[in-house]
């Protein structure tokens, strides 16, 4: 039988990041939370927290850790059907998901705010590719994501949100120095467009489908959704822009596509761990309806 209160200890140093801030979440000593993981080290025989600035898990200590989130989730719905064991004072569920830029900025980030308004939950929202989400899922950082991938994670349960439409945008003023003679491989490659990080790959996929073939292009880094705006209205590059985020922007003419009817629809998905839980439950019936207000509809 495994000790919870070592497990619990395990879980605050993972996501605190140091023994010292996870023995003050949990208002203990820093050797109390010490000792407790390292018997639990002795009792599954292998090394549980890599000891860096931050701390982070093993690969042994990552499952632990998603296993602590799962009995929270199940002890949060035994307490919601019986009151009388709840503990005194309100006792809140650690929920860690992972969104992608694009959705926080536009459609997520209202439905996850109302959603932790009403409930008893302190969110943990990571941020990464919606090609990547689901490998957060599969290591067990998460307990559900917004993912562009369909193929539910080991454990999980997927469910259709809808596409998201992107078009590729730039400045007028970028426009006459870029492509003042037309839009194709010589010219894309030529100016540069905007990134969101090394994993972004929907410029290299819009210009690829374009041009049908590859086209190396010149490329700005730059990690924030709505800077990705900032920066095209300025004329830094252009780029692929969530059409929810720029529609007033292509009605003023302050941003215009590069080409007309060549939008990208990325489809997206909701997984969620296969938790008999509530909270889950009504995150993912916030997600959906959403989604369902922002996002294409899924043919």
């Amino acid at each position: 039988m495994l000790d919870y209160s070592a497990l619990v200890a395990l879980a605050a140093v993972v996501r605190e990041g140091s023994f010292e801030r996870a023995a003050r979440a949990l208002h203990v000593t820093p050797s109390a939370v010490s000792q407790r993981i390292r018997l639990l080290e002795e009792r599954v025989g292998c090394a549980l927290v890599v000891r860096d600035h931050p701390c982070y898990a093993t690969e042994t200590g990552r499952r632990l850790c998603q296993h602590v989130d799962h009995v929270r989730l199940l002890e949060r719905e035994l307490q919601e059907t019986l009151p009388t064991l709840a503990p005194e004072g309100p006792a809140r569920t650690v929920l860690p998901i992972a969104v992608n830029a694009d959705s926080l900025a536009t459609w997520a980030a209202p439905a996850i705010a109302a959603y932790a308004a009403e409930n008893p939950v302190l969110m943990e929202v990571a941020v990464d590719d919606q090609d990547h989400t689901a490998e957060w899922l599969r290591s067990g950082k998460v307990l559900a994501a917004v993912t562009g991938t369909a193929h539910p994670a080991p454990g999980c349960n997927s469910l259709q949100l809808g596409a998201m439409r992107y078009l590729a945008v730039a400045s007028p003023v970028f426009m006459e120095r870029y492509f003042s003679n037309g839009v194709r491989a010589s010219s894309l490659a030529n100016a540069p467009c905007l990134t969101f990080d090394t994993k972004d790959a929907l410029q290299a996929r819009w210009a690829r489908r374009l041009c049908r073939r590859h086209v190396d292009l010149a490329r700005h880094a730059l990690p924030s959704s709505h800077a990705f705006v900032t920066a095209a209205l300025a004329g830094m590059g252009w780029g692929m822009q969530p059409q929810a985020l720029i529609a007033s922007h292509l009605q003023d003419g302050s941003l215009v596509e590069l080409m007309p009817n060549t939008a990208l629809d990325i489809p997206l998905y909701w997984q969620h761990v296969r938790a008999a839980s509530g909270v889950i439950e009504r995150l993912s019936q916030a997600m959906r309806i959403a989604a369902r207000s922002s996002l294409l509809i899924a043919k």
